[in-house]
This record gives C-alpha cells, structure tokens and sequence, in this order.
C-alpha cells in the first residue's frame, strides 16, 4: 500500500506552557482524512471520543477541523478561543491550537513544510562552524535531515496502513497501552525491559533490573554471557550484601581478571565447561533463593549498561515457595529440566547458610526444594556437546519439536508463517533452515493432523535502523554479524523490517530473540530466549539425523496456550497476597483455556470468554519484507553516511564501565 503524502503533525503541549511535552509522541497526519480520537491519540481518556476530530489538511498548508464526536474542542488562533461543538468546522494554520474536551489535552498544528517548528530534536545540539559552513557540517545536517525524513515517512506508513475504511480508525500506535496485566497472569506473560530514551507510555508494563533483583535475597545465581561487575555493583548495590553469589559468565581471560579483582569477596566466578570449539556460555538467567521460596528469571540481556537501558529486550520472571518438608513429589516437567540442564553447568559446590532456611550444599539438586508445580512456561535449553539415544530430544530444536509435538493447536495456525528474531546471525544453509523450521512446525491440529510446515521470515535490521537508532551506529555493535553471512543469496527470501511503533521501540534497536507461530494477531506459541539463528544455539543434526551437535549454552522459556488452573498469587517478595478484587476462591479454579495475542489484537466477542493473554511482542504483524531499497545490517561493513551522532562505522564502541575510566 502507498503511503499518503506526509501533511503534518499535531504536536502534544504542556498545559498552559504551550511547550512541546516530549514525554509523548507527535500525530502524524496525512493529506487524506486523519481521525483523531481515543484510539489514536497518545493519550489514554475513556473521556475522550472514539472519533473526536478529523483533520484534512489543504494544499497551501491549511487543515480543516471537523468535530464529529459528541466532546467539544477548543480552537485557539491569534489570541482568541474559539468552541466547537459537534459538527462544527474550523480551518487551522501552522502554530494554531487544538484543545480536546474534556480533558484540556492541548496540541499544536504544525503542517509539513514547517516542520521544523514542534520538532523533537532526535541528537544532541552541536554549534554550527562560524563563516561558510565546512563541508563536515553539511554533511551532517543532510544526514540528520534524513534521518528526520526517515522517522516522518515511518509514522506516516504506519497511519497510512491503520487508517482503515470501516466505522472506526484502528491503530498499532501506543499497542503497548494494553499490556495492562493482572498480577495473578504475569508468569503467564513476559515483560519488555525499560528503555531510557523513550517516553512514559512506551515503558508500559517495562520493567529494570531494580524490578527483578529486590527484597531480601539469601542467594543469587546469575548466568550470563557478558557481565560488567562495575556496573552490576552500581545499578544492584544490594548484591553486595547478599552472602552468597554465583556467577555463571561467557567471559574472557581479560575481564574475567578485572572481575576477580571487583567481585566481592564471598562471590563466586565460573565459566561452564565448552567441550566443542567456538560454543560460548550465552544463557542469561537468574535465581534468586528468598526466605519464602525462590525467583526464576529467563531474559535476553547481557549484565551490561547499554543491554539494560538502550535496547528492546524481554524478561520473563515467576515465583515458587519452598515445598513442604514432607513433600513426596517426584517433581514436574519445569522442576526436571531446570535441574538438569543446571548440572550441565558443572559448578563448583559450596555451602550456604541461609538466614530462616537453614545451612545447604548449593548444587543443582538443591532446586529441587521448591515447588514448581504451577510453572507457567515450559523450559528450552542448548547444552554443549554431541547427543543421541535419549538424550537427542532433550536440547536445543529437537527438545522444541518434542514439546510441540504434544500440543494441539486451533485449526487457523495450519500452515501458517513462522517467525525468527534475534540478534546474531550464524553461517547458515538452506538444509539446515528446512531442518530448523520442521521442528518449529511441529504440533497438531484439533482434528490431530499435523500444522504442516510453516514459512519462516527472519525480522533483522536494516542498515537505516541501526544508522537512525537511539544509539546510532554503535548500536550495531550488538547486532554482530558478518557481510559473509548476512548476504548469502538464499537468505534474501525471508528478510523483514523491524517496525515498533505500537511499542514505541523502532529505533530502540533490538538485543530481545523471539521465536513464534502466529496467523494475524493470534499466537501459536511464542519461545523468549537467548538463542541467536545458528546451528551452534540450536543444534545441528549428523550421522542420518541420529545425533544433534550443540556448541553453546541457551536456555528459553515456551509460552503455550495451555489450559490453566492455578491463580500465580505467589510471591517472594511481599505477603504473597494478591487485591481482593484479583483473589479467586480455590473452589472455583478450573482449568481454563487460555489464548495467546498480540497487543494490538481485536477479538471477537464470543472471543473474549477465553483467558486471552496478551503478549508484549516488540514487531508488528505480519512483518514487512524487505523492499528493494532496504539493505540487512552487517557490522565489518563500512558506512559512511553520517548516523545520529555525526559518526562513521566501524568506530570502537564502550560496553564495560572499566572501558571508561
């Protein structure tokens, strides 16, 4: 679909100020009709008509304002306020003002050709050069030029594509307004990291790493790839006081010594054995032992500054008490994978003294003292090494077939499109792609006949993205993949853009890897992990498909639409009580069906008795394929068109505090 010529914008105010409140974005309006109301506008008031004004912007700049909402607006021109009621007219010119009622919502006309009125600066101010400007200045204002062009084109595709014509404008601006989640359906769900640079609505729901590690933690384990203690200690200073800490790190010679010479005395550093060559150690976990039971946490980011605040990232947490000393249970799915694939890790044991818990050998079998019987996902790991016989399906893509293989699924995901979104590209071919994607196609239908295979698109950043990104070109650091591998001929068929406008993170480039089925707005299943697109996360088959060869460490969580029947009112952290209003009696707990969806899905009314989970999944659907003109993203490439920042790539980029002293 062709977009509409770019009109204008209505800049949102502060109040009386009449100064640009940047904490919200801009509406976008097109020459054709924009409707602006409840659904559209980046502000949440049920007061608000659903279609309160539309706006059609004329050739010499002007726009006429129709009311067609029941709600009056005030029209402020060259001094005076002027109120329309419904199905009044007014024709508005660049720096006029609209106030939608009630509510005072105020905000500024700006038409295209005065854009640079109302902007928001996407860098930093630099002085210009004194005399005629140099021709590294004109260089950079072009490049930021474009940029602006850039994101203007972006949002106004984006309205252009949502401005449907039916009875009501349906946007994906702001989608992540309706993760509004009950406290007793989080496990069910994950959760988008905080990204700094955004505004408040776009961190709806996001949580810090001060949200995960809290409360009175007797011990911790963190599992990572990259761990900068510095900034660890800083952001989590409470670390310091817990006893007992393990680190289980991908780390290097170099920074292993700079963290052996930080950590805390009474912590302990490992790196898991790497049986293979080029495997690294690349789950990025957390568990955290509390008085009242133990916090399990599965995320995508490393323990670094930049992971933690400029990125879309997913974090996926639940709560289990410590079971009954008398317990005979010999343990669920979750209990046993997670066990066994902590023994795989080969730390060293060590003894702990836990305040109220008592005195324990901290080995993996120690987690089996909790009880995890209201697991809320199921466990997918990649261990190291060559595996067969039994052990073939117990890792990396055999053990999601396996899983899937179990599920039955509703009808509409028969043959439907699968997705692969991630951060780091291996050195693939079209065999193995099939291999991968036959076991992401696993499952059946409800008449128990397979889904059928489905077809993958791999979401990946553009060159423009990165380029145009809150971090500029240094956020390509961490989208590490090379020329060799991103330009194979055969991968062209499955590229697509990275599009977050109804999460607000477009140019909050993304570090989060997603796996899922979906057909519209439904979801399948949908799997939040550390694996990358790669034969060594994921595993490759040998010897006629009789062994799966795994070089790295992962470890994901499976989200499946399966009925429920426990209320996750459990917590480590407070008196494990949930509102009143969100407490059901035991009496009533049945099991429910639960449905997965996107933020932006509109269901049905016969739909709504399902418990419909709402998944925070950072790209739209279905994702656009490339277009001729976008190039994927390789970091040992050259650019030299100006990023954000006035920068060329490559240039060396800082991920460790101890890089900055």
């Amino acid at each position: 679909m062709t977009a509409a010529p770019l009109g204008g914008f209505l800049v949102p105010l502060n109040g009386n100020s009449k100064e640009e409140k940047c904490s919200i974005p801009k509406i976008v309006l097109s020459h054709d009709t924009t409707y602006i109301g409840r659904d559209i506008s980046p502000v949440a008031d049920k007061r608000l008509s659903r279609r309160h004004i539309a706006v059609t912007i004329s050739a010499d700049g002007s726009a006429d304002i129709l009311v067609e909402g029941s709600n009056p607006v005030v029209i402020q021109s060259k001094g005076q306020r002027n109120k329309l009621l419904t199905g009044a007219k007014w024709k508005i010119r660049t720096g006029d003002v609209i106030e939608l009622i009630p509510g005072h919502y105020l905000f500024k006309y700006v038409a295209a050709d005065d854009t640079t009125e109302g902007r928001t600066p996407t860098t930093t101010r630099e002085k210009r050069p004194s005399g005629e400007e140099s021709s590294k200045g004109k260089q950079l204002a072009q490049s930021r030029k474009r940029v602006h062009r850039v994101l203007d084109e972006e949002a106004l595709a984006e309205n252009a594509v949502l401005q449907r014509n039916d009875q009501e404008p349906y946007t994906l601006i702001e989608g992540i307004r309706n993760f509004r989640i009950s406290m007793n359906k989080l496990p069910l769900a994950f959760r988008l990291m905080q990204v700094k640079q955004l505004p408040e609505w776009a961190n709806t729901n996001a949580v810090s790493i001060n949200d995960v590690i809290q409360g009175n933690v007797l011990m911790a384990v963190l599992s990572n790839y990259m761990v900068d203690i510095d900034w660890l200690l800083s952001e989590c200073p409470m670390l310091k006081r817990v006893h007992h800490v393990l680190v289980i790190h991908g780390e290097g010679d170099g920074t292993l010594a700079h963290m052996k010479r930080k950590k805390p005395p009474n912590w302990i550093l490992h790196k898991p054995p790497l049986p293979i060559s080029y495997g690294t150690h690349h789950s990025k976990a957390m568990l955290l032992v509390y008085p009242r039971g133990v916090r399990v946490i599965v995320h995508t980011a490393n323990l670094i500054y930049v992971d933690w605040n400029n990125k879309t990232q997913g974090l996926w947490m639940q709560d289990f008490p410590w079971k009954d000393q008398n317990s005979t249970s010999k343990g669920c799915g979750f209990e046993n994978d997670l066990v066994e694939y902590l023994s795989t890790l080969k730390w060293p044991e060590f003894n702990a003294n836990l305040p109220t818990a008592g005195s324990f050998s901290i080995n993996p079998s120690f987690f089996r003292k909790f009880d995890y019987s209201s697991a809320a996902v199921r466990l997918i790991a990649s261990v190291p090494g060559y595996h067969s016989g039994p052990h073939l399906s117990k890792w990396g893509h055999l053990k999601l077939r396996t899983v899937l293989q179990e599920c039955t699924f509703e009808n509409q995901f028969e043959k439907s499109n699968l997705i692969y979104q991630f951060s780091s590209l291996g050195s693939l071919d079209e065999k193995w792609m099939t291999e991968l994607a036959f076991s992401m196609s696993a499952g059946v239908k409800e008449d128990k006949k397979p889904l059928g295979l489905g077809k993958p698109l791999i979401i990946w950043p553009s060159v423009e993205d990165v380029r145009c990104s809150l971090e500029g070109y240094a956020a390509g650091n961490a989208i590490p993949s090379p020329l060799k591998n991103v330009e194979k001929q055969f991968l062209k068929k499955y590229w697509a853009r990275w599009k977050s406008s109804h999460a607000g993170r477009c140019r909050a480039m993304p570090h989060i890897k997603t796996f899922m089925r979906y057909s519209g707005q439904n979801i399948a299943w949908l799997l939040l992990t550390s694996s990358n697109l790669s034969k060594a996360a994921w595993g490759a088959l040998q010897k006629n498909n009789s062994q799966l060869m795994i070089r790295s460490y992962e470890l994901g969580v499976l989200f499946l639409p399966s009925p429920r029947k426990y209320e996750y009112s459990f917590s480590c952290t407070d008196d494990g009580r949930l509102p009143k209003d969100e407490l059901t009696s035991p009496g009533s707990l049945e099991m429910k069906p639960t449905k997965l969806v996107s933020l932006v899905w509109k269901g049905e009314e016969n739909e709504e008795c399902d418990e419909v989970i709402r998944l925070p999944v950072p790209y739209e659907l279905p994702p656009r394929p490339y277009s001729s003109g976008d190039t994927p993203w390789s970091w040992d490439r050259r650019y030299t068109e100006k990023d954000v920042y006035g920068q060329v790539w490559p240039r060396q980029v800082e991920l460790y505090t101890s890089q900055a002293l």
